[in-house]
């Protein structure tokens, strides 16, 4: 229950928002201050959507670009180097593997014969750009399609996948391959490339392993370092450590949360004496 808080976050700093389950962080960021702030870019901790033709290069957005210098540099549609659309394979559909139903057994998943995995129709793969078909694209990883395109709107994307660390990810890669931590990574990968002042991040740690966090943090700290505001609803003490500024919530939760406990830098919590999070810190 809200007790009519009043609260200022700092501007181009790392603010982290602590306290118990249900003492009002999300309600108090996720719901008041993004109202407030509706061009702030949001990361939640849901896993990236996932489906059998998701792939970095479809989830980043850069597919379309991708599609669309193929057809230029061929003049043909580019409806072709798309495996959802014309130019997929008629055997698998785009998918590049073939299941096959066993009834009561499990199934069998084998490599398109047609396509050899490629996914598209041959006369697709005819088509090339700078020496590569769409297959040979999709096959690379970002740190090698950074180095192949020269495309304005495509080159940020795969920079923020380097920055992130997922420059070993192959752009047609399904994203069920893909780790918790990999995917928390492709989801700011998606967003670092944006222009904007306001970075928002709900448990970003959820699920990562150590070193996913201690690579997480270094991006945070560019961000920051560049000018941009941060803010996390966190329960990491090693990231709450890291802050610029905490606002810790509580003291409990449901109707006993709600409140704003503390304002100010990590070192000082420590003095709350009505903070759970102090204790710990």
């Amino acid at each position: 229950m809200w007790k009519n808080i009043t609260v200022s976050i700092p501007t181009g700093v790392l603010t982290v928002v602590t306290g118990v389950a249900g003492s009002g962080k999300s309600t108090l960021i996720g719901d008041v201050f993004l109202a407030q702030h509706p061009d702030a870019i949001a990361i939640d901790q849901s896993r990236v959507t996932a489906n059998s033709r998701s792939a970095p290069a479809t989830y980043t957005g850069i597919m379309d670009d991708i599609r669309q210098a193929f057809a230029r540099a061929n003049g043909v549609s580019p409806s072709l180097f798309s495996f959802n659309s014309a130019g997929s394979c008629p055997n698998c559909n785009g998918l590049g593997v073939v299941y096959t139903d066993l009834a009561f057994m499990e199934g069998i998943i084998s490599t398109c014969e047609i396509c050899e995995g490629k996914r598209f129709k041959a006369e697709v793969l005819a088509y090339r750009l700078r020496g590569r078909t769409i297959s040979g694209v999709l096959d690379m990883t970002a740190e090698e399609a950074l180095e192949f395109f020269t495309e304005r709107k495509v080159r940020p994307v795969l920079q923020a996948m380097n920055d992130v660390g997922l420059g070993y990810l192959r752009l047609g890669q399904p994203l069920s391959t893909l780790s918790g931590g990999e995917g928390q990574r492709l989801k700011l990968a998606t967003e670092l490339h944006k222009r904007g002042s306001i970075y928002v991040m709900d448990e970003p740690t959820t699920g990562l392993h150590l070193s996913d966090i201690g690579l997480l943090m270094k991006i945070i700290d560019r961000l920051v370092d560049a000018g941009n505001t941060v803010i996390l609803i966190e329960h990491h003490l090693d990231v709450i450590r890291q802050a610029d500024w905490v606002i810790d919530l509580g003291p409990e939760g449901g109707s006993a949360g709600g409140e704003v406990l503390f304002a100010g830098p990590p070192h000082a919590l420590r003095s709350c004496e009505r903070s759970i999070t102090a204790r710990f810190i």
